[in-house]
């Protein structure tokens, strides 16, 4: 072989091997995603404990630890506690967190007859005058922040304010529900999946049936879907993992391995609202209130690709009164804003401090 043919021999085989290091290196990222969580929850010195109420219901919490004001975060739809595991080291640095997981969640009571907004926002009010005792600033995201303007509006004189995380404000009670990307998205192939005969694991499924999906990856999903079931026959009774793209497309399905899908199908038909207004709830919202808005975004055939729209966002807003509300909104239209939007989040909260 002549000497220059080597030599590109030897590039070619170099370059194949540098691109086999890095895919590994970004496989091993996205099978290793949780690690970051594990690394904060640990720098935090978080602990987890729980707090059984008199009816004998169950709300499991994380907590750290220290002589600053409370806070309590509630965390959205499949979700747990855990997922505020970015943020908890920073802002327990201002702040006595105790991070709660909702009724058919995590390990706190799995109880259809629980789900519902006053039913478990009346067990939280209850668990910030028992367990933490003192005024409190209350956080939430996504239906969590729908919750936690009911806390706020109900909670008495223990609520110090509320941080309105991206809430899915309107729609979850019937605006646009059935067009919006919410239901499309989640809560229809949850129902769908529950009233099928579950032949394929549910990260299969919600693969092949995902809105984000059949917008942006329509010929690749059928494909998805196979790899998910052919992960989940050779690994029952663990969540599903796919390394060869972002944790952040995957990474909830570690957190519905702790959901009960009751928990969605009150969603799906307006029943968590249990009669409920959200203007009515935003209305009697008292104490100092931040409402953080993802940015509107709107898909090609006219699908709200975002929790609400601004003027949703607005709307909810000028219901809470806003002498005491304030909209603040990011550049995109990220919905987990405490994680993509950490520092963002962090600052947002800390504005509330007493």
């Amino acid at each position: 072989m002549k000497k220059g043919a080597k030599i590109a021999v030897g590039v070619a085989v170099a370059v194949i091997a540098a691109a086999g290091i890095a895919f590994g290196g970004y496989w091993h990222h996205n099978m290793h995603w949780y690690d970051e969580y594990e690394k904060n929850l640990k720098k935090a010195e978080a602990v987890e404990k729980q707090y059984t109420l008199p009816s004998g219901s169950v709300i499991n919490y994380g907590e750290v630890e220290n002589d600053n004001p409370p806070l309590l975060l509630i965390h959205g739809q499949m979700s747990i506690w855990q997922d505020y595991a970015l943020v908890l080291p920073e802002l327990s640095e201002k702040w006595h967190i105790y991070a709660i997981d909702v009724y058919g969640h995590g390990k706190s009571t799995h109880d259809e007859k629980l789900y519902y907004i006053d039913v478990n926002g009346d067990d939280i009010i209850r668990f910030i005058d028992e367990v933490i005792g003192k005024p409190t600033v209350v956080a939430g995201h996504s239906n969590g922040a729908i919750t936690t303007a009911y806390v706020a509006a109900n909670g008495g004189e223990n609520i110090a304010a509320a941080i309105l995380e991206d809430p899915p404000i309107f729609s979850t009670e019937g605006e646009g529900w059935e067009e919006s990307f919410a239901y499309l998205d989640t809560y229809k192939p949850l129902h769908d999946y529950d009233q099928s005969d579950r032949s394929q694991c549910w990260e299969s499924y919600y693969l092949e049936h995902c809105l984000w999906g059949q917008l942006y990856m329509k010929d690749a999903m059928p494909g998805l879907a196979r790899y998910a079931q052919q992960y989940h026959d050779r690994h029952p009774g663990e969540a599903v993992k796919i390394g060869f793209l972002p944790a952040n497309i995957w990474y909830v399905f570690e957190y519905a391995q702790k959901y009960d899908f009751a928990y969605g199908e009150h969603f799906y038909d307006l029943s968590w609202n249990h009669g409920l207004t959200h203007k009515d709830i935003l209305s009697a919202i008292k104490v100092p209130c931040l409402y953080i808005h993802a940015k509107e975004n709107v898909g090609p055939d006219g699908i709200y690709l975002c929790a609400a729209s601004r003027e949703q966002a607005e709307r909810a807003v000028s219901f809470i009164g806003s002498d005491h509300c304030r909209l603040i909104e990011t550049d995109d239209s990220e919905h987990v804003i405490h994680t993509v939007h950490k520092d963002f989040y962090i600052d947002a909260v800390n504005s509330m401090h007493p």
